[in-house]
């Protein structure tokens, strides 16, 4: 190969692999989620609440990850798995948002549309008193303030990212779900039930495109 031609190649590799080590698992996090280098896992169960977000496994740059793309529709997957958020009290996951809904307001129960979300779910004997924590990508709601969903009290929104400032770039997350918890409802958390992920713009009627890229559950802290 021409030596010309060869080190721009080589530089696109070694690029394409420097973008990959961003998706890496960290070693303080025993428990997979999904990591999306094959596909989407089959333990992700679709739930519809009007119409259908469309969740695409796509590959760019070394990354592969769930492509979210929502039209007026509001469904999510779920994925079931039980586990003591004591012990394994961190979540983190990479995301990307293109655009925010613009009409969005977490306040208001018409404009409850979020580009990406993230939900940790503690189920109870009965569903409804079951407690959801959602991090979400917030259209206004400012970052890392919280408040009660304006669909249930026992659903708790927390703003990791807010606006418009970091839309199109991918974010790696972390959260203390154990702290958030206790800090949200007040006594310390049963075993935790189910991770989810959802798209939606059922409410304002919007069209909002995402990407989640792994996600996995900690003993430690991996920012550490």
């Amino acid at each position: 190969m021409n030596k010309i031609i060869a080190l721009p190649v080589l530089l696109l590799a070694i690029a394409s692999v420097s973008l990959a080590e961003d998706f890496r698992i960290p070693p303080e996090c025993e428990i997979i989620i999904d990591d999306f280098v094959h596909g989407i896992k089959p333990g992700w169960i679709p739930k519809s609440f009007k119409g259908t977000t469309e969740y695409t496994w796509v590959e760019e740059n070394g990354k592969p990850f769930i492509k979210a793309t929502s039209n007026n529709a509001a469904s999510g997957l779920i994925y079931k798995i039980k586990y003591d958020p004591q012990k394994y009290p961190y979540i983190t996951w990479t995301w990307k948002v293109d655009n925010i809904i613009a009409s969005g307001d977490a306040t208001r129960k018409s404009k409850d549309d979020y580009s990406a979300r993230v939900y940790v779910v503690f189920p109870a004997l009965f569903f409804w008193n079951s407690k959801i924590i959602n991090y979400i990508w917030a259209n206004k709601l400012p970052q890392n303030q919280f408040i009660p969903s304006s669909y249930a009290s026992n659903s708790i929104m927390v703003g990791v990212e807010s606006g418009e400032a970091n839309t199109g770039r991918w974010m790696t997350e972390t959260k203390n779900v154990y702290e958030d918890y206790i800090r949200f409802f007040g006594k310390n958390p049963p075993k935790i039930g189910a991770i989810a992920i959802m798209t939606d713009t059922d409410n304002t009627g919007e069209s909002t495109s995402a990407g989640y890229g792994p996600i996995s559950i900690c003993s430690r802290d991996p920012r550490k």
